[in-house]
């Protein structure tokens, strides 16, 4: 029998290999195209909870046109953040879609944050107001900087209202992002003022059961998109009940979820990010209308960022080929 290799790439490997907001922005969209037509396979994720809000799940997903196929094995452990350790870790697997055969398995913190954010501002294209410039984070750790990165991209931001429950968290993010991208950021101190005012809002907070929806109706003014990275952890029931268009990207894994405890008290649902991108349902009709984005992270958005890190990164010479 003939040697099978696959490449590891580390976290660092993974950075190296480079690979650009838009085009993971890109590459989503021609997934949820996809996913939007039915062409994709992606079970709901299993889970197992070894510690309370705490999460290990497998995402597999095989998305034909992008001849992506593969599984992610991740956790998200709150209390990590207290240990100096990540909240989201894990690892990636791609494999060959002919032969099922490993091509790669990749550190995939790196890409769950970065696919994270293009998936939000991918929802914004379709639900945001194309001028908005103010963006509001409630949660200034990854997501809150993937998410921003993300955003920057499409619309023409100028500055940023930072709320984190650290002041010291958010004003190191303020001095990291004034740095990165010359945008003016403004500390809130209090999270209405990172909500009421701002054209775009991303929650990015824990994700938690039990929500401590401390975003009270009327804060997310006329006009605003948010997106809740952190499920509906942060917003009270009456405030999300404000929103003309509820989405999500994936119909089945919400209602999956909400099986098991998450999600009690959402609005109904508008359309999927998916039907969306394809124009089979509507997105922003008017300039006054609330819209929320809650997407759920799918392995479907892993699945098209993965094949642009390990071409990459096989471009770039990057990583270590190991004996299956």
């Amino acid at each position: 029998m003939s040697k099978h290799q696959f490449l590891y790439l580390s976290r660092h490997d993974v950075v190296a290999a480079g690979v650009g907001m838009t085009e993971i922005i890109n590459a989503l969209e021609i997934a949820f195209g996809e996913h939007g037509r039915g062409n994709v396979e992606m079970p709901p994720k299993p889970g197992v909870h070894s510690r309370p809000d705490a999460f290990i799940h497998a995402m597999p997903a095989y998305i034909p046109s992008l001849d992506s196929i593969g599984v992610k094995w991740v956790s998200g452990y709150p209390q990590n953040q207290d240990r100096g350790l990540p909240y989201i870790s894990g690892l990636l697997v791609l494999n060959d879609t002919d032969t099922g055969l490993p091509l790669a398995v990749m550190d995939c913190t790196w890409i769950t944050a970065k696919r994270t954010g293009a998936a939000t501002a991918l929802a914004a294209k379709y639900l945001a107001r194309p001028e908005s410039e103010t963006l509001g984070i409630l949660g200034c750790g990854v997501q809150g900087r993937s998410n921003l990165e993300a955003l920057q991209v499409l619309f023409p931001l100028k500055r940023v209202v930072a709320y984190d429950h650290r002041l010291v968290t958010a004003l190191r993010y303020a001095d990291e992002v004034e740095d990165k991208y010359g945008l003016e950021v403004i500390i809130a101190r209090s999270p209405q003022e990172a909500v009421s005012g701002c054209d775009l809002v991303v929650t990015a907070g824990p994700i938690l059961r039990t929500p401590h929806a401390t975003i009270q109706p009327g804060w997310l003014d006329e006009g605003a998109f948010a997106s809740l990275v952190d499920f509906d952890s942060y917003w009270h029931p009456a405030a999300l009940a404000e929103a003309d268009k509820f989405c999500t990207d994936d119909i089945p894994q919400l209602e999956h979820y909400r099986g098991i405890g998450y999600f009690q008290a959402i609005p109904p649902i508008h359309a999927s990010l998916g039907e969306l991108v394809i124009g089979q349902k509507p997105g922003r009709e008017t300039a006054s209308e609330r819209t929320v984005a809650c997407n759920l992270g799918l392995a479907l958005d892993d699945m098209a960022t993965a094949p642009l890190v390990l071409h990459n990164a096989k471009a770039r010479g990057l990583g270590t080929w190991l004996d299956l």
